[in-house]
């Protein structure tokens, strides 16, 4: 069997397009599938590897939003763990929308969050034979402070910028103390667009899918 390769994610997991010019199907507004990071990473990990795609734009970690319901990350771990097993590796990548102003959270909180999810899979009847979780926490790119004056300014609401810049630090801290695996996403060229600031750009879905390729492996 093929090792199954877990992405819970937000829209930059599902592949939101933001810039109509930067992505082959303009319409859509979404990276194809010569064009996302869960894409590009299957393609270079090759046939022995399984990339299950889960990204839902919105998702947060533990939050619950009133304006749209159904996208915490929490309800919905334990089953997609399960229809995915045996996992051979879980990867989260959330915070993103946690920084929104509506949820009145903090990096501390946004953390909090996180490892409640890292806590849930941990416990979780998914994994291998070993039975031993394997989870590999990225912290999102940071938002960039041009989403101030861009077209999603009222839906993230201040300080959004300032919570994002904080959560490597903490989600960091986080994996040494849960025995998580750690990437920065933003240390790997995962760039954001000018257009709202906080979605990769098709660039950025090459290097990041590229920085796991060299590190996945390893992980296994």
């Amino acid at each position: 069997m093929k090792r199954h390769i877990v992405c819970l994610g937000d829209s930059n997991t599902h592949g939101y397009c933001a810039d109509p010019r930067d992505c082959r199907d303009a319409a859509l507004l979404r990276f194809n599938e010569e064009e996302r990071w869960t894409c590009l990473l299957q393609k270079a990990l090759g046939e022995d590897y399984l990339v299950a795609e889960e990204g839902l734009t919105g998702r947060t970690t533990v939050f619950e939003d009133p304006l749209c319901p159904g996208l915490r990350a929490l309800d919905y771990l334990y089953p997609c763990l399960k229809s995915h097993e045996p996992v051979a590796l879980l990867i989260l990548m959330l915070g993103t929308n946690d920084t929104k102003e509506r949820f009145s959270a903090n990096a501390f909180a946004i953390a909090k969050g996180m490892e409640r999810l890292v806590r849930l899979a941990q416990a979780s009847d998914c994994w291998g034979p070993d039975g031993a979780p394997n989870i590999l926490l990225i912290a999102p790119p940071a938002i960039g402070q041009g989403v101030y004056a861009s077209p999603v300014a009222q839906e993230m609401g201040a300080g959004c910028v300032e919570k994002s810049l904080r959560l490597p630090g903490q989600y960091r801290a986080l994996a040494k103390e849960t025995g998580c695996h750690f990437l920065d996403a933003g240390q790997t060229g995962a760039v954001m667009n000018t257009t709202d600031f906080m979605h990769l750009t098709s660039q950025g879905h090459r290097n990041l899918a590229g920085a796991l390729a060299r590190l996945i492996p390893s992980l296994l």
